[in-house]
Protein backbone atom coordinates (compact mmCIF):
# COMPACT_ATOMS: atom_id res chain seq x y z
CA UNK A 1 0.00 0.00 0.00
CA UNK A 2 1.23 3.49 -1.02
CA UNK A 3 2.20 5.63 2.07
CA UNK A 4 -0.70 8.56 1.81
CA UNK A 5 0.67 10.36 5.03
CA UNK A 6 0.75 14.24 4.63
CA UNK A 7 2.76 16.43 6.26
CA UNK A 8 1.04 18.66 8.70
CA UNK A 9 2.40 21.86 7.02
CA UNK A 10 0.52 21.49 3.58
CA UNK A 11 -2.59 21.73 5.33
CA UNK A 12 -1.97 25.17 6.32
CA UNK A 13 -0.50 26.25 2.76
CA UNK A 14 -3.46 25.27 1.21
CA UNK A 15 -5.20 27.71 3.96
CA UNK A 16 -3.78 30.39 3.64
CA UNK A 17 -2.11 30.07 7.52
CA UNK A 18 0.90 28.96 6.78
CA UNK A 19 1.79 32.68 4.70
CA UNK A 20 0.25 34.16 8.12
CA UNK A 21 2.91 32.22 10.51
CA UNK A 22 5.83 33.52 8.73
CA UNK A 23 4.37 36.92 9.26
CA UNK A 24 3.24 36.87 13.04
CA UNK A 25 7.21 34.79 13.47
CA UNK A 26 8.85 38.26 11.90
CA UNK A 27 6.55 40.30 13.72
CA UNK A 28 7.85 38.62 16.92
CA UNK A 29 11.53 38.62 15.79
CA UNK A 30 11.10 42.34 16.33
CA UNK A 31 10.58 41.93 19.86
CA UNK A 32 11.98 38.89 20.17
CA UNK A 33 10.47 36.10 22.28
CA UNK A 34 11.19 33.24 19.84
CA UNK A 35 13.30 30.92 22.69
CA UNK A 36 13.01 30.42 26.14
CA UNK A 37 15.37 33.34 27.11
CA UNK A 38 13.04 36.02 25.39
CA UNK A 39 15.51 38.63 25.33
CA UNK A 40 13.28 41.57 23.97
CA UNK A 41 15.79 42.27 21.44
CA UNK A 42 14.97 43.72 17.61
CA UNK A 43 16.27 41.20 16.01
CA UNK A 44 15.76 43.02 12.21
CA UNK A 45 18.50 45.22 13.73
CA UNK A 46 20.89 43.50 16.31
CA UNK A 47 21.63 40.26 17.66
CA UNK A 48 20.27 38.90 20.47
CA UNK A 49 21.77 36.66 23.07
CA UNK A 50 21.64 33.65 20.39
CA UNK A 51 24.17 35.73 18.63
CA UNK A 52 21.81 35.90 15.56
CA UNK A 53 20.40 38.74 13.69
CA UNK A 54 17.45 39.03 11.14
CA UNK A 55 19.36 36.29 8.60
CA UNK A 56 20.04 32.38 9.96
CA UNK A 57 23.46 30.77 9.51
CA UNK A 58 23.59 27.21 8.26
CA UNK A 59 27.41 25.27 8.97
CA UNK A 60 26.42 22.14 6.71
CA UNK A 61 23.27 20.52 5.78
CA UNK A 62 23.55 16.43 4.47
CA UNK A 63 21.56 13.22 4.73
CA UNK A 64 22.59 12.03 7.92
CA UNK A 65 23.15 8.19 8.67
CA UNK A 66 23.49 8.74 12.47
CA UNK A 67 20.43 10.00 13.78
CA UNK A 68 17.57 7.73 15.51
CA UNK A 69 16.91 4.81 13.16
CA UNK A 70 13.35 6.08 12.74
CA UNK A 71 14.95 9.00 11.29
CA UNK A 72 17.70 8.03 9.35
CA UNK A 73 15.76 4.68 7.68
CA UNK A 74 17.80 3.76 4.97
CA UNK A 75 18.53 7.11 2.80
CA UNK A 76 19.12 9.22 5.96
CA UNK A 77 17.91 12.30 7.49
CA UNK A 78 17.55 15.22 5.38
CA UNK A 79 19.76 17.23 8.31
CA UNK A 80 20.44 21.07 8.02
CA UNK A 81 22.65 22.27 10.96
CA UNK A 82 21.96 26.00 12.51
CA UNK A 83 24.85 27.86 13.55
CA UNK A 84 24.76 29.38 16.80
CA UNK A 85 22.21 28.49 19.80
CA UNK A 86 20.37 29.80 22.46
CA UNK A 87 22.28 27.41 25.09
CA UNK A 88 25.96 27.66 26.54
CA UNK A 89 26.91 23.88 27.05
CA UNK A 90 30.38 23.90 28.42
CA UNK A 91 30.82 20.75 26.92
CA UNK A 92 29.49 20.97 23.58
CA UNK A 93 30.95 18.91 21.26
CA UNK A 94 30.43 20.98 18.34
CA UNK A 95 31.21 24.36 19.73
CA UNK A 96 32.74 25.80 16.84
CA UNK A 97 29.03 25.94 15.17
CA UNK A 98 27.02 26.10 18.52
CA UNK A 99 29.17 29.01 20.02
CA UNK A 100 31.84 30.53 17.63
CA UNK A 101 29.25 30.12 14.90
CA UNK A 102 30.74 28.45 11.92
CA UNK A 103 28.75 28.77 8.89
CA UNK A 104 27.09 30.65 6.05
CA UNK A 105 23.95 33.47 6.14
CA UNK A 106 21.25 32.39 4.18
CA UNK A 107 17.93 33.44 3.08
CA UNK A 108 14.95 32.01 3.51
CA UNK A 109 15.09 31.38 -0.58
CA UNK A 110 18.55 29.19 0.77
CA UNK A 111 16.50 27.08 3.59
CA UNK A 112 14.31 26.53 1.14
CA UNK A 113 16.36 24.81 -1.48
CA UNK A 114 18.46 22.78 0.52
CA UNK A 115 15.46 21.28 1.71
CA UNK A 116 14.44 20.45 -1.40
CA UNK A 117 17.74 19.19 -2.36
CA UNK A 118 17.37 16.91 0.45
CA UNK A 119 14.42 15.53 -0.19
CA UNK A 120 15.26 15.08 -3.88
CA UNK A 121 18.12 12.78 -2.51
CA UNK A 122 15.46 10.72 -0.77
CA UNK A 123 15.84 11.96 2.85
CA UNK A 124 12.96 11.05 4.46
CA UNK A 125 12.14 13.66 6.41
CA UNK A 126 13.74 17.71 6.57
CA UNK A 127 15.93 17.70 10.50
CA UNK A 128 16.44 21.20 11.76
CA UNK A 129 18.92 21.28 14.45
CA UNK A 130 20.11 23.97 16.82
CA UNK A 131 15.94 25.30 15.52
CA UNK A 132 14.71 27.52 18.34
CA UNK A 133 16.51 30.48 17.53
CA UNK A 134 15.93 30.93 14.22
CA UNK A 135 11.68 29.91 13.61
CA UNK A 136 10.77 32.68 11.89
CA UNK A 137 13.92 32.15 9.15
CA UNK A 138 12.55 28.53 9.41
CA UNK A 139 8.82 29.12 8.65
CA UNK A 140 9.96 31.39 5.51
CA UNK A 141 11.83 28.71 3.94
CA UNK A 142 9.38 25.95 4.51
CA UNK A 143 6.33 28.56 2.86
CA UNK A 144 8.71 28.56 -0.27
CA UNK A 145 10.03 24.70 -0.48
CA UNK A 146 6.04 23.93 0.79
CA UNK A 147 5.01 26.23 -2.70
CA UNK A 148 7.90 24.63 -4.78
CA UNK A 149 6.71 21.16 -3.56
CA UNK A 150 8.18 20.04 -0.35
CA UNK A 151 6.11 16.56 0.85
CA UNK A 152 8.30 15.50 3.59
CA UNK A 153 7.67 15.29 7.24
CA UNK A 154 9.80 18.14 9.31
CA UNK A 155 11.84 17.53 12.28
CA UNK A 156 12.55 19.94 15.11
CA UNK A 157 15.39 19.06 16.56
CA UNK A 158 16.08 21.28 19.61
CA UNK A 159 18.10 21.77 22.68
CA UNK A 160 14.49 21.94 24.54
CA UNK A 161 15.15 25.43 25.66
CA UNK A 162 12.31 26.25 23.80
CA UNK A 163 9.16 29.09 23.94
CA UNK A 164 5.57 28.32 24.06
CA UNK A 165 5.16 31.39 21.46
CA UNK A 166 7.60 30.06 19.25
CA UNK A 167 5.99 26.45 19.61
CA UNK A 168 2.40 28.57 18.78
CA UNK A 169 3.81 29.32 15.60
CA UNK A 170 4.79 25.95 14.67
CA UNK A 171 1.70 24.30 15.70
CA UNK A 172 0.12 22.02 12.56
CA UNK A 173 3.59 22.91 10.74
CA UNK A 174 6.24 20.98 12.47
CA UNK A 175 5.47 16.83 12.45
CA UNK A 176 8.08 15.29 14.16
CA UNK A 177 9.16 17.32 17.58
CA UNK A 178 12.53 15.76 18.65
CA UNK A 179 13.27 18.18 22.23
CA UNK A 180 16.52 17.31 24.77
CA UNK A 181 15.68 16.67 28.05
CA UNK A 182 18.93 17.49 29.49
CA UNK A 183 18.35 18.49 33.13
CA UNK A 184 16.24 17.63 36.40
CA UNK A 185 17.78 20.90 38.66
CA UNK A 186 17.73 24.45 37.20
CA UNK A 187 21.12 25.05 39.54
CA UNK A 188 22.74 22.38 37.30
CA UNK A 189 21.33 23.77 34.35
CA UNK A 190 22.43 27.52 34.85
CA UNK A 191 25.99 25.96 36.07
CA UNK A 192 26.88 23.81 32.89
CA UNK A 193 24.87 25.23 30.20
CA UNK A 194 24.13 29.23 31.29
CA UNK A 195 20.70 29.04 31.33
CA UNK A 196 17.95 29.77 33.88
CA UNK A 197 14.94 28.04 34.53
CA UNK A 198 15.83 25.20 32.20
CA UNK A 199 13.86 22.52 33.72
CA UNK A 200 10.30 24.83 34.21
CA UNK A 201 10.43 25.86 30.68
CA UNK A 202 11.80 22.32 29.03
CA UNK A 203 8.80 20.51 30.50
CA UNK A 204 6.43 22.88 29.60
CA UNK A 205 7.70 22.75 25.93
CA UNK A 206 8.19 18.94 26.18
CA UNK A 207 3.97 19.32 27.44
CA UNK A 208 3.15 21.14 24.59
CA UNK A 209 5.30 19.46 21.90
CA UNK A 210 3.46 16.46 22.98
CA UNK A 211 -0.15 18.21 22.78
CA UNK A 212 0.28 19.18 19.21
CA UNK A 213 1.67 15.91 17.68
CA UNK A 214 1.30 13.19 20.43
CA UNK A 215 3.41 9.54 20.51
CA UNK A 216 5.60 9.07 17.75
CA UNK A 217 3.92 7.24 15.30
CA UNK A 218 5.65 5.50 12.47
CA UNK A 219 4.85 3.65 8.85
CA UNK A 220 4.67 0.36 7.89
CA UNK A 221 8.92 0.60 7.57
CA UNK A 222 9.38 1.97 10.72
CA UNK A 223 10.49 5.78 9.62
CA UNK A 224 9.17 8.16 11.77
CA UNK A 225 5.87 10.43 10.63
CA UNK A 226 4.71 12.52 13.41
CA UNK A 227 4.86 12.56 17.21
CA UNK A 228 7.54 12.88 19.91
CA UNK A 229 10.92 11.93 19.62
CA UNK A 230 12.92 12.37 23.62
CA UNK A 231 16.56 12.81 23.68
CA UNK A 232 18.43 12.40 27.17
CA UNK A 233 22.59 12.76 27.46
CA UNK A 234 23.68 10.19 30.14
CA UNK A 235 26.18 12.31 32.06
CA UNK A 236 29.27 11.40 34.90
CA UNK A 237 27.88 11.16 38.00
CA UNK A 238 24.19 11.49 37.36
CA UNK A 239 24.72 14.97 36.61
CA UNK A 240 21.54 15.12 34.30
CA UNK A 241 18.88 14.13 37.31
CA UNK A 242 17.88 10.67 34.69
CA UNK A 243 15.14 9.74 37.14
CA UNK A 244 13.48 12.58 37.61
CA UNK A 245 12.90 13.41 33.75
CA UNK A 246 12.17 9.34 33.04
CA UNK A 247 9.59 9.50 35.91
CA UNK A 248 7.96 12.51 34.10
CA UNK A 249 8.02 10.98 30.82
CA UNK A 250 6.18 8.04 31.77
CA UNK A 251 3.76 9.94 34.70
CA UNK A 252 3.14 13.21 32.55
CA UNK A 253 3.48 12.54 29.00
CA UNK A 254 2.78 9.28 27.84
CA UNK A 255 4.75 5.79 28.85
CA UNK A 256 5.00 5.31 24.82
CA UNK A 257 7.15 8.28 25.06
CA UNK A 258 10.19 7.03 22.32
CA UNK A 259 13.39 8.09 24.26
CA UNK A 260 16.95 8.11 23.22
CA UNK A 261 19.10 7.86 25.84
CA UNK A 262 22.58 8.76 24.60
CA UNK A 263 25.64 7.69 25.99
CA UNK A 264 28.36 10.00 23.79
CA UNK A 265 29.38 12.54 26.58
CA UNK A 266 32.86 13.03 26.42
CA UNK A 267 34.43 15.95 27.75
CA UNK A 268 34.71 18.92 25.06
CA UNK A 269 35.20 22.80 25.22
CA UNK A 270 35.42 24.48 28.12
CA UNK A 271 35.03 21.42 30.21
CA UNK A 272 37.87 19.82 28.51
CA UNK A 273 40.14 22.74 28.21
CA UNK A 274 39.59 23.69 32.13
CA UNK A 275 39.30 20.04 33.34
CA UNK A 276 35.99 20.93 35.33
CA UNK A 277 34.71 18.18 37.81
CA UNK A 278 32.52 15.97 37.64
CA UNK A 279 32.17 16.21 33.91
CA UNK A 280 35.67 15.81 33.20
CA UNK A 281 35.62 12.45 32.34
CA UNK A 282 33.44 10.41 29.80
CA UNK A 283 30.32 8.92 30.76
CA UNK A 284 30.85 5.06 31.48
CA UNK A 285 28.82 1.93 30.14
CA UNK A 286 27.63 1.07 33.84
CA UNK A 287 26.29 4.83 34.51
CA UNK A 288 24.23 4.36 30.52
CA UNK A 289 22.82 0.89 31.39
CA UNK A 290 21.80 2.32 34.84
CA UNK A 291 20.03 5.35 33.35
CA UNK A 292 18.11 2.70 30.96
CA UNK A 293 17.53 0.80 33.76
CA UNK A 294 16.20 3.73 35.24
CA UNK A 295 14.05 4.86 32.31
CA UNK A 296 12.38 0.92 31.99
CA UNK A 297 11.79 1.04 35.68
CA UNK A 298 9.21 4.35 35.30
CA UNK A 299 7.63 3.06 32.38
CA UNK A 300 9.53 3.38 29.23
CA UNK A 301 9.70 0.76 26.58
CA UNK A 302 10.38 2.58 23.75
CA UNK A 303 13.86 3.13 24.01
CA UNK A 304 16.31 3.61 21.16
CA UNK A 305 18.97 0.60 21.05
CA UNK A 306 21.77 2.19 18.73
CA UNK A 307 24.45 4.09 21.32
CA UNK A 308 26.56 7.09 20.82
CA UNK A 309 26.12 9.40 18.18
CA UNK A 310 29.02 11.48 17.20
CA UNK A 311 28.34 14.43 15.08
CA UNK A 312 30.50 15.06 12.25
CA UNK A 313 29.71 18.23 10.19
CA UNK A 314 31.00 18.86 6.68
CA UNK A 315 29.37 21.73 4.10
Amino acid sequence: MANTFTPAYRKLLETGELAARVCRAYAQLKDCNLCAWRCGVDRTKKVGFCKTGAHAVVSSYFAHLGEEDPLRGWAGSGTIFFAHCNLRCQYCQNYEVSQEGEGLEVQPEGIAAMMLELQARGCHNINFVSPSHVVAQILAGVLIAANAGLRIPLVYNTGGYDSLEALALLDGVIDIYMPDMKYADAATAQKYSKIPDYPAHNVAAVREMHRQVGDLALDAKGIAQRGLLVRHLVLPHDVAGTAAIMRFLAEEISPDTYVNVMGQYRPAWRVAQRNIAPLDRPVRSDEVAEAERIARAAGLHRLDERKARFVFINW
